[in-house]
């Protein structure tokens, strides 16, 4: 997101979660020490982006804290933050996966085997629409990772819109259910992340058919010009550049 989006969304997630009755620990690494909680300078540092931030998975963290850099964490990185430091779930936006074509390139995110094996739970609006869902899902299959959908039925969302096209194993109809399955999956000590994916409410969501042709051109663009990390950034910016910034708002 370009500031100041960037910042008044975290601010406003955080207040969400204050007013819930929880507290708020917003991860990521400034200078090299990894921080679990921000407080709101750091965060306006962060936002700013007027050091550099490195994106950063599971393998980045040795390098990043060596060289006392600015990292943003991914999914991957998160969870791995969030775990040593007994968080048992956190919330973002929508997680990585397998992109499109992986079967060519395996390119595929990190953030999928790091829920195949670190026992925290990801609330997310599910996966981005940039990849593909159907295999991100199957992929999520056989590392064994619960898979559900917060509504009324099972359809998968793909975070811009409320339908990817394909279906979870399940779904619970509420938070609390939600909550209660957690519960059962602490209970049994299951060595494996969990996935709450929850649909963006339909007077948010984004035009299917303007998103996918944005998606598409974006892709194509992409091939050409970035690879590894920096394809996701460079998409998601495309599409918002294509969509004259519908893909934002929603």
């Amino acid at each position: 997101m370009p500031y100041p989006q960037n910042l008044e969304t975290a601010v406003e997630v955080e207040q969400i979660i204050r007013k819930e009755g929880a507290v708020p620990a917003t991860i990521a690494i400034l200078r090299g020490q990894v921080h679990v909680g921000l407080s709101a300078v750091e965060l306006e540092t962060l936002a700013e982006k007027k050091e550099p931030c490195v994106k950063t998975s599971r393998r980045d963290f040795p390098f990043v804290l060596a060289k006392g850099l600015n990292g943003g964490t991914t999914v991957s990185g998160t969870m791995l933050v969030a775990h040593h430091a007994g968080i048992p779930v956190f919330v973002t936006g929508g997680i990585g996966g397998v992109h499109r074509g992986a079967e060519n390139t395996l390119d595929i995110s990190a953030d999928l085997t790091e829920l195949g094996r670190t026992p925290v739970a990801v609330v997310s609006a599910g996966v981005k629409s940039i990849l593909d869902v159907e295999k991100t899902l199957e992929y999520l299959e056989t590392q064994g990772v619960c898979v559900s959908v917060l509504g009324s039925d099972n359809r998968f969302p793909d975070f811009f819109t409320r339908d990817s096209g394909c279906k979870a194993p399940c779904h619970v109809e509420t938070p609390l259910m939600a909550a209660h399955m957690m519960n059962k999956w602490q209970e049994m000590k299951i060595n494996s992340g969990m996935l709450i994916a929850v649909p963006i409410p339909e007077e948010h969501q984004a035009e299917g058919k303007l998103i996918k042709e944005a998606i598409d051109i974006a892709v194509k663009e992409a091939e050409l010009a970035v690879s590894g990390r920096e394809v996701t950034p460079f998409i998601l910016q495309r599409v918002f550049e294509i969509t004259g910034g519908q893909s934002l708002k929603s």
